[in-house]
């Protein structure tokens, strides 16, 4: 309780907060991670299916691997946080949908759709159906970020406006394992706080470190707040 103390009364004394999210928020919403023992990452290995050469070489796997991360969303609500201000590793708009009025999706979102080819928009349906774009017959996908690019310019500049500019960064619910991602905390000139299941290689960096469930800890935040 201490520590939920001491990271109560530097979000009250800073001018400018910021958060950095990861899986550890959407698992308590019903979504499956990718590390974890029940994740995605027990499961099937991501880095063989959701990268550009599984896109172009084997498509039904590829399509199938996202179509079952879209229905998921179907029997998850977003749970709201304290934050407003957010940088996401997430895919799946929660944040909006809890009306985060800021909120930079660095990895892109599931919940557009659009050609590999000829970037043309689509809708959801048309990519769960598996048919091609309308316009040149190439592969639908969705707009996320596919290990093998990179992450969308826009995001990742606000991002760094924001970090650049907080007194306090709290991570949550993120392992830091994946790049360039996981140099952001290094960023801040702020604190810098971790809210995480387990424990992670950075925590040293961390000017405080709590562990355990992203929702019940910000929801004992929240009531000290």
């Amino acid at each position: 309780m201490s520590d939920l103390l001491t990271l109560a009364r530097w979000i009250k004394e800073s001018r400018y907060t910021v958060a950095l999210t990861g899986a550890g928020m959407s698992t308590e919403s019903g979504l499956p991670d990718f590390r974890s023992p029940s994740g995605w990452w027990h499961n099937i290995d991501p880095r063989t299916v959701a990268s550009v050469e599984a896109l172009e070489a084997d498509y039904p796997l590829f399509h199938q691997f996202y179509s079952a991360r879209i229905r998921a969303l179907a029997d998850s609500k977003p749970h709201r946080g304290l934050l407003q201000g957010v940088a996401t590793q997430n895919v799946d708009g929660f944040h909006q949908q809890a009306n985060q009025q800021r909120v930079h999706e660095l990895h892109g979102s599931i919940r557009k759709v659009r050609c590999h080819s000829c970037e043309r928009q689509a809708d959801v349906e048309s990519f769960l159906t598996g048919q091609a774009c309308p316009a040149c017959a190439g592969r639908l996908r969705p707009g996320v970020v596919l290990f093998g690019e990179t992450l969308p310019e826009g995001a990742w500049s606000q991002a760094l406006t924001d970090l650049r500019s907080a007194e306090l960064t709290v991570v949550v619910g993120t392992s830091l394992q994946v790049y360039p991602v996981a140099q952001l905390p290094s960023m801040t000139p702020g604190r810098v706080v971790m809210l995480n299941l387990e424990r992670t290689e950075q925590d040293e960096r961390f000017d405080l470190v709590l562990s355990g469930k992203a929702g019940e800890l910000l929801q004992q935040l929240n009531s000290l707040l």
